[in-house]
């Protein structure tokens, strides 16, 4: 149990990590200056990858099991889960303008940045939620029988950017979160 909340906080952490990289890019738009498209994309591409194809879905899980154990936050944690749906919705629309725009064709400054401030937003505040209502309520609901249930959700398989070994088409991504990290420092 220790073990899958210590990664989802994590996860979490990566997460909003990434969304204020892609916040950063966003903001380029305010220098005059053109953004590193295929940078947002990578970070897309990757909360679309490993987020909306491993994290959530075995939240929903968790959110399932909590709410059998505690019916009383039954309805918040169905927002939860249409939550992952909107956000995977939004993922989507912004990383099709990220191909247009990478395939050369003319997307409007503004239809670019209503989209990634959209995602950013809704993604932010969603894991704000998450760890507010329901990661102190799952460590003390869920039985390792539940956890266990959450863990075999998915296939095993390790992150393909922050993992050990990440996958080649992160490299460049991982590059820059090391650069940024530093420069904080």
């Amino acid at each position: 149990m220790t073990n899958a909340l210590n990664a989802w906080h994590a996860e979490h952490a990566y997460f909003r990590q990434l969304l204020d990289l892609l916040h950063k890019q966003v903001d380029v738009f305010h220098t005059g200056k053109r953004p590193n498209y295929q940078l947002m994309l990578d970070i897309i591409s990757y909360l679309q990858d490993y987020s909306d194809q491993v994290h959530h879905p075995r939240e929903d899980v968790a959110y399932a099991r909590l709410a059998k154990r505690c019916p009383a936050i039954e309805l918040t944690l169905v927002r939860f889960g249409q939550e992952h749906r909107v956000i995977a919705h939004a993922g989507k629309s912004l990383l099709n303008l990220l191909n247009e725009i990478l395939g050369g064709a003319i997307v409007p400054r503004a239809d670019l940045e209503a989209a990634a401030a959209t995602y950013i937003v809704y993604y932010r505040n969603h894991i704000a939620k998450e760890e507010e209502d329901f990661v102190s309520r799952a460590a003390q609901a869920l039985t390792a029988e539940d956890w266990e249930a959450v863990r075999s959700a998915v296939p095993a398989g390790g992150d393909p950017l922050f993992g050990d070994h990440p996958e080649e088409r992160y490299r460049e991504l991982r590059r820059q979160i090391v650069r940024e990290a530093q420069s904080e420092t």
